[in-house]
């Protein structure tokens, strides 16, 4: 019976001030929120990047420049660049049977235009045919272009579907022409809808023979990037190792030396994004528990000011026999079912706001933090709340009777 009496006491207390109350619980409503947003957000991101790089294969190497030679001034002034010819080394079946393929990748931002309209593409990609399928990138209409297009250095491009999009919003682009930094391109095709990762689409490219690309955009200088396929996901070590061998010895670095090229598996591509995602997914969360920890801090401030406004009941109460327990336990229940309210409006926040895309990334909800936050927030009333509640229950009954 003590208790039911203890927590009607504690639902007047909460009451008789509701905006009081309402303006409490919104310190507790956002913290929590906050918790299952931004590590929904986190996990979203985390959850977009390891479907962008599966999207990929999981038999894909990915080769650099890398400049600098580790800081060495001699080791940088002697680095070489990526050259077609490394591409075609690596694709030696002789040389290195574990790859399949070797693609020589240039690529350079470009403005392309057609009638009015003109849009700048963040990647224009030059390569060569074998490019689509170690991408796993396939054409929606039209076609790819093929090794005589890239022998003969023609003038063609498949656009990605983005940039199809902002370029012919209600035509079908494949035979149109379009002005690439002010030069004549054909369309003969436009890729798959691959999706975004977060802030980048992996739409918003075109690709063109490398030869034209070089000729026309970019220059005869090193390539931006080798992507070598593996004949299978099992080969991928042996592929790796074939490849080093080569670009070693194509490149003359010796036996601790620094190599000036960088060699990435999708699985150590994976694995650093990941951890970037990870250190990312802990700040927000770190920032989310400060607005926690700002809440407990309302909670306590308010419960004080509560205390001071009811001395003479408390006094009252104290003289006619309550106990010191049951004085504690009403300002404790008090504060929790202010931080308990708070949170359960939090957690519907949150799970309502992971519903929509924020900053390109569509959050994924991890059940987890949702009962984490919930709890934390009940773990807070208590909390916060014990050091008003302690102070009422010390409160000596002449003195309460005796205060204004």
């Amino acid at each position: 019976m003590r208790l039911l009496e203890i927590g009607l006491f504690a639902v007047r207390g909460v009451t008789a001030n509701k905006l009081r109350s309402t303006l409490t619980t919104l310190g507790i409503l956002i913290g929590v929120a906050s918790v299952i947003l931004l590590l929904a957000v986190g996990n979203g991101a985390s959850t977009a990047v390891q479907q962008s790089i599966a999207g990929l294969g999981t038999n894909i190497l990915t080769i650099s420049p890398q400049r600098g030679g580790g800081g060495n001034p001699s080791a940088a002034s002697s680095s070489k660049p990526l050259t077609v010819a490394d591409a075609t080394a690596l694709a030696d079946r002789t040389e290195a049977p574990d790859v399949k393929s070797a693609s020589p990748v240039s690529s350079t931002s470009a403005t392309a235009s057609i009638g009015g309209i003109s849009y700048s593409v963040p990647q224009f990609v030059g390569t060569d045919p074998a490019y689509f399928e170690t991408t796993n990138s396939a054409v929606a209409t039209g076609n790819l272009f093929t090794d005589d297009d890239v022998a003969q250095g023609r003038k063609v491009v498949v656009l990605g579907a983005t940039v199809a999009t902002q370029l012919f919003p209600a035509a079908d682009p494949v035979g149109n022409a379009v002005l690439v930094n002010n030069i004549p391109f054909t369309v003969i095709g436009v890729l798959a809808t691959k999706g975004s990762s977060g802030s980048q689409d992996g739409d918003d490219l075109a690709v063109a023979p490398l030869t034209t690309v070089q000729n026309s955009l970019t220059g005869y200088g090193g390539l931006s990037q080798i992507v070598v396929q593996a004949t299978s996901a099992d080969a991928l070590p042996a592929a790796q190792a074939q490849a080093t061998t080569i670009l070693n010895g194509r490149h003359r670095i010796g036996i601790g030396q620094t190599a000036d090229y960088r060699m990435l598996s999708q699985e150590q591509l994976l694995t650093t994004r990941t951890a970037t995602t990870d250190t990312f997914t802990v700040l927000l969360a770190s920032v989310a528990a400060i607005s926690l920890l700002v809440g407990g801090i309302g909670i306590t401030n308010i419960m004080l000011v509560t205390v001071t406004e009811r001395i003479r009941e408390i006094g009252i109460r104290k003289a006619v026999g309550a106990p010191k327990s049951t004085i504690l336990g009403q300002f404790l229940v008090e504060a929790t079912m202010l931080s308990l309210f708070g949170g359960a409006l939090g957690v519907a926040v949150g799970v309502i706001g992971s519903q929509f895309t924020i900053a390109g990334i569509k959050p994924v909800i991890v059940p987890s933090s949702v009962l984490l936050a919930f709890a934390v927030s009940a773990l807070i009333g208590l909390f916060f709340g014990s050091y008003p509640a302690g102070r009422a229950a010390s409160l000596r009954p002449i003195e309460a009777l005796r205060h204004e």
